[in-house]
């Protein structure tokens, strides 16, 4: 909730802050939903802030946006991406609308994308958690995040002993949430489940020759 609430933790300051203790929905200016890509080899993160919902499109345009801004000038010849994600939530590894959308993404980039999903109950293994996630939580403990602007300005300054470089931007897009995927677009993905553990291993591949 964005809003000049309590924030859990502790911070020196000249001043006192005066907040609310409860999250009231009436006084909010909105909600914040951050989704992070984080690049192990080169210790970069990327998280996309919405003011909706936390759906699978939302979670495949951050990817987008980082394949755009960061990815592609790095590894613009790469012609795979590997992710590595939780097994619950809007990326989730029953998710068909996340299926779908990176479709759409491979399709798009004309990149073969493997997902590992990390089994139920174990996200904390995934190093964006005590890589960047943690460290954005501690960057901003105890600071009321009163304004979107605030919220990205806490995050983009986060920063560790091992260098670790986030960028932040705000998205102010609304994500439609409910969407139903039928069996027919299901049967149109150029989706290939791995021998090994397939509900949590898969990979998409483009459906159409890349254009020259």
């Amino acid at each position: 909730m964005v809003g000049n609430f309590k924030n859990a933790g502790q911070t020196w300051r000249r001043e006192d802050k005066w907040v609310n203790a409860h999250d009231c929905p009436s006084q909010a200016v909105g909600k914040a939903i951050p989704y992070g890509v984080y690049e192990i080899q080169a210790n970069v993160g990327m998280v996309h802030v919405g003011i909706s919902h936390d759906t699978a499109e939302f979670a495949v345009e951050s990817m987008t946006k980082w394949w755009k801004s960061v990815g592609r000038i790095h590894y613009g010849r790469s012609k795979r991406l590997l992710i590595c994600a939780d097994s619950g939530g809007s990326h989730g590894s029953r998710a068909r609308v996340w299926k779908v959308a990176l479709q759409q993404f491979s399709d798009t980039f004309h990149l073969k994308v493997t997902v590992l999903h990390y089994p139920p109950g174990t996200r904390k293994w995934n190093k964006i958690e005590h890589k960047m996630c943690s460290f954005i939580s501690m960057n901003w403990k105890g600071e009321p995040l009163v304004s979107y602007e605030a919220v990205v300005n806490l995050i983009s300054t986060t920063t560790t002993k091992s260098g670790v470089k986030v960028v932040a931007e705000l998205d102010q897009n609304t994500d439609e949430t409910g969407i139903k995927i039928s069996d027919k677009p299901m049967d149109a993905l150029h989706l290939r489940y791995h021998k090994k553990h397939p509900a949590w291993n898969y990979t998409v591949s483009p459906r159409r020759p890349k254009r020259i």
